[in-house]
């Protein structure tokens, strides 16, 4: 079957239309739920008891600044380990002082070996396993709570029966120059997607930043603490079986790269 050629432009703009129609219509799909997603609509879970989990390698001034924060959460049952990677910039020595003032706070030395080259994945499995509670809740040393009710509203996720993974938002903090604000503008579009496929039931990555699943769910190998890395704290998870992860309220800034 022949087509004049006349009629060929109308023919791309109309296959032109149609396509645009079906990607509008999979955008409003996807994203919608993460736009009417409202503050509280997880409900209220039991509190567990919660391990927090974070990862330092040469953080000393950053974990002075931002951990206090972190242990004096309102949350009436948890505890904080911070695995002390190899580090050689008096972090072992801030993290002795500051065992003194917090009891809540649990350290995993990691010496340096010259043998093998342990990376944050080897620091993340440590901390996992020196965990005491079910419950595991992941930031970084250079990261602080927005409130003093992160942990609370961040294991509200788990009030979903069968919910295994609960994802959490963790913008930069704003800061004069270009490059601020294009890591903040890249990193508030790769949490609008990673958000908005989870709520659709196609959950596939979130930030270590702000990260909780169970401790089984490590254990039964079902989920890595990272398959590998897409950037800073950014980080693709191995799911299995049903859909696993929940969206809570509480957001977790990152301090601004340079």
């Amino acid at each position: 079957m022949e087509i004049e050629l006349q009629s060929l432009p109308g023919l791309l703009y109309l296959l032109l239309f149609a396509a645009t129609l079906v990607q509008l219509a999979y955008y409003l799909f996807i994203y919608r739920k993460l736009f009417s997603y409202r503050e509280g609509e997880d409900g209220e879970a039991p509190m567990q008891p919660v391990s927090v989990i974070v990862a330092a390698r040469n953080e000393a001034g950053n974990l002075e600044s931002y951990l206090p924060a972190i242990l004096t959460q309102d949350y009436p049952d948890f505890e904080v380990i911070v695995v002390n990677d190899r580090s050689y910039d008096g972090t072992a020595e801030l993290l002795k002082e500051l065992k003194e003032q917090y009891p809540g706070l649990r350290v995993v030395d990691i010496p340096e070996n010259d043998k093998y080259r342990q990376g944050k994945k080897f620091a993340l499995t440590m901390g996992v396993k020196a965990a005491a509670h079910e419950l595991l809740l992941f930031t970084d040393a250079d990261c602080r709570p927005l409130s003093p009710f992160w942990i609370k509203n961040m294991q509200r996720g788990y009030a979903h029966a069968g919910t295994e993974i609960v994802l959490g938002a963790s913008p930069y903090e704003k800061r004069k120059g270009l490059l601020n604000a294009f890591i903040r503008y890249e990193t508030f579009y790769t949490a609008i997607n990673y958000l908005s496929f989870a709520l659709a039931g196609m959950p596939y990555m979130g930030v270590g930043r702000n990260l909780s699943y169970k401790k089984s769910l490590f254990l039964n190998r079902k989920v890595l603490p990272v398959i590998f890395t897409l950037g800073p704290a950014m980080t693709t998870f191995l799911l299995t079986g049903r859909r696993t992860a929940e969206i809570p309220v509480s957001r977790f800034r990152a301090k601004a790269r340079p």
